[in-house]
């Protein structure tokens, strides 16, 4: 095997391993060429003078344990998608911020205790950075505050996903918690539809209405322009089967908003667009 590649120029990052098997000798060129280059070869018996390439560099690349390590294509410009959106109302006032690359840090301050907690499994299992700072009137109950929450993730949702380009578009998972288990299943379509079919057995958990998981998933739906798809496989807990849903659909949405390698950066729609409307 023989490389080529001028001075500075070896890009291959496997290039430590090749050097105990690569001699590197500098040979001046024809008068014709004026620059030196450095020839690389397995072979101690002969060298063969070449045109110098202008780099060298790995097809595929490899971590510590052998496997190999995808990245995004070119097409896809590499810029943090996040979303921040700010609904002031005569009975809330929300702020929701959400970068969909993030690390799963979860900053949330709702007043209801036990949505912050399911905030926390959005950010957690979603890799995603959620803060989420609201204030309404949870002295009549917490039906307003819930309800703006979820439209205002769901608008900076729409806002970090952008024209969608290179998306995988679609989610599917299934979460276990103990006894529960809860499919969801996702669609970044640009059309609003929810299927929610959850059997919770108690009217609250702690102080949060029950009711209300179905109204914050419909209200995330609607702004963000999303057909999402719920079902209760088992479950006889209602904080189980409340929390394996957001998890699962934290996990569900990741996938969908996660980048396809294949697709180059291109709308995933046989159409070519992926709109609100």
């Amino acid at each position: 095997m023989v490389l080529f590649a001028p001075s500075g120029f070896l890009t291959c990052p496997s290039s430590l391993t090749l050097k105990s098997r690569v001699r590197v000798s500098q040979t001046i060129l024809p008068k014709r060429l004026h620059q030196p280059f450095l020839l690389f070869s397995t072979h101690h018996q002969k060298l063969i003078q070449m045109e110098p390439q202008r780099s060298i560099s790995c097809a595929i690349q490899t971590g510590e344990n052998g496997s190999p390590i995808t990245s995004t294509p070119e097409a896809v410009v590499s810029v943090a998608r996040i979303g921040e959106v700010k609904r002031i109302t005569k009975e809330t006032n929300v702020h929701v911020k959400l970068n969909l690359d993030g690390s799963g840090i979860s900053d949330s301050s709702t007043c209801i205790p036990f949505l912050d907690h399911m905030l926390d499994q959005l950010a957690s299992h979603g890799l995603f950075d959620v803060h989420v700072k609201a204030s309404g009137d949870i002295h009549i109950d917490d039906h307003h505050t819930n309800e703006d929450v979820a439209l205002a993730i769901g608008t900076a949702l729409l806002q970090a996903l952008g024209d969608r380009k290179g998306i995988n578009r679609f989610g599917d998972f299934s979460a276990p918690l103990d006894e529960a288990l809860i499919h969801v299943s996702l669609d970044l379509s640009g059309r609003p539809y929810l299927g929610y079919d959850l059997h919770i057995p108690t009217e609250r958990v702690g102080t949060y209405d029950t009711q209300l998981v179905e109204h914050f998933f419909q209200s995330l739906v609607n702004t963000s322009g999303m057909t999402l798809h719920i079902r209760q496989l088992a479950g006889k807990n209602s904080h189980h089967i409340m929390e394996a849903t957001f998890k699962a659909f934290a996990r569900a949405l990741r996938q969908a908003t996660e980048y396809d390698p294949r697709r180059r950066g291109t709308v995933p729609s046989s159409k070519g667009v992926l709109s609100r409307s």
